[in-house]
């Protein structure tokens, strides 16, 4: 009797755990549904209003029209449709304007996403945030962090030609294909870690353990922690890697090599070693070569530039344990990316990029 009622039991508990999950499902995907419809509506909306708008003549004919359609709509249906809100809508559409594209990115993106995005002046900058809030699956939270710590700015496609980005963009948005360019950044901001006046090697790196997390978060989703000083035997001579992840996205392991000084052209070496033997002994055959960044405190892009660590599978970044102002990092990455962009443009020029 008492096993009948034992089974009764779990029985019940397993029917109740089913019908929850379902419930639990249904609600996701009403919640989504609510929220695509959302979207879509403000698109629309925004998308009629600017139709009218643009028939309008006069300079002051949209303001009066979106002054006098908040009124009588916000008097029906409350203040979601205030005169701020509607004139984000018309901006939605006027950034977003093909509705298509606008409904594939609802199906992740609430509105509370693109009213952060829409605020974005550069195109580029705007289909670079959506589509990562769009594969990385940000929380607007996590959006509002990245576009204020200017993520895109970090990127190695923000310093490409605007048509070489846009491709590679397309290709995100066709394929869902992330490439390193879109993954790794330059300079990371390992301010969290609190080191402080003279560390070494050693104290950056027992700090990014305590830190994981926080470190993690940083380098960006798809990354997961493999090891740390990872044992490299090659003939009677042994090998310590600071840092190996791996990158899901990427399908590839990522070799991580801390410096507390700047970077000298030995650093090459030392990396290309490394990923060789990753790739020997421990890449596995569903996965890309794997791929090596060197975290420097400083570095001569023309030193980068003369020993093609592209083409080796390296990258090189600069790490900030301390943030500058806002105006001074704006205009550090700025420079950059304009530099960067030059060197690009000429050796185009010159034929060399080919």
């Amino acid at each position: 009797m008492k096993k009948i009622e034992i089974i009764a039991k779990e029985s019940d508990k397993l029917l109740f755990n089913d019908i929850r999950a379902l419930i639990e499902q249904a609600r996701g995907g009403v919640a989504q549904a609510i929220n695509s419809g959302l979207v879509v509506l403000y698109w629309s909306i925004g998308s009629r209003i600017r139709r009218e708008i643009l028939k309008g003549k006069r300079a002051g004919y949209g303001e009066e029209i979106i002054q006098v359609l908040s009124g009588k709509i916000s008097a029906v249906y409350g203040s979601g449709f205030s005169r701020p809100n509607i004139f984000r809508m018309v901006r939605f559409a006027e950034v977003f304007p093909k509705g298509e594209i606008v409904s594939t990115l609802s199906r992740q993106l609430g509105w509370s996403h693109f009213a952060e995005i829409i605020q974005l002046k550069d195109p580029l900058k705007r289909d670079f945030y959506a589509e990562m809030c769009r594969i990385e699956r940000w929380s607007v939270r996590t959006l509002h962090k990245k576009i204020g710590g200017m993520l895109f700015e970090r990127t190695a496609l923000s310093k490409k030609p605007v048509k070489l980005a846009e491709l590679e963009l397309r290709k995100l948005k066709e394929e869902d294909t992330l490439t390193p360019d879109l993954v790794f950044r330059d300079p990371y901001f390992l301010d969290f870690l609190g080191l402080k006046g003279a560390y070494q090697e050693k104290d950056i790196e027992a700090a990014i353990l305590r830190e994981m997390e926080a470190f993690i978060l940083e380098l960006g989703a798809g990354f997961t922690f493999v090891a740390r000083q990872k044992r490299m035997q090659v003939g009677p001579d042994d090998f310590y890697l600071d840092l190996l992840f791996f990158h899901r996205k990427l399908r590839r392991l990522v070799a991580i090599e801390l410096k507390f000084d700047k970077f000298k052209p030995e650093f090459k070496g030392q990396m290309e070693l490394y990923l060789r033997w990753l790739n020997k002994y421990e890449r596995q055959p569903h996965e890309e070569s794997p791929i090596g960044l060197i975290l420097c405190a400083g570095k001569s892009e023309e030193q980068v530039e003369l020993l093609e660590l592209d083409k080796s599978g390296i990258k090189v970044a600069e790490y900030l344990t301390e943030l500058p102002s806002r105006s001074a990092l704006e205009t550090r990455l700025h420079q950059a990316i304009a530099h960067a962009r030059e060197r690009l443009i000429a050796k185009e020029q010159t034929g060399e990029g080919k």
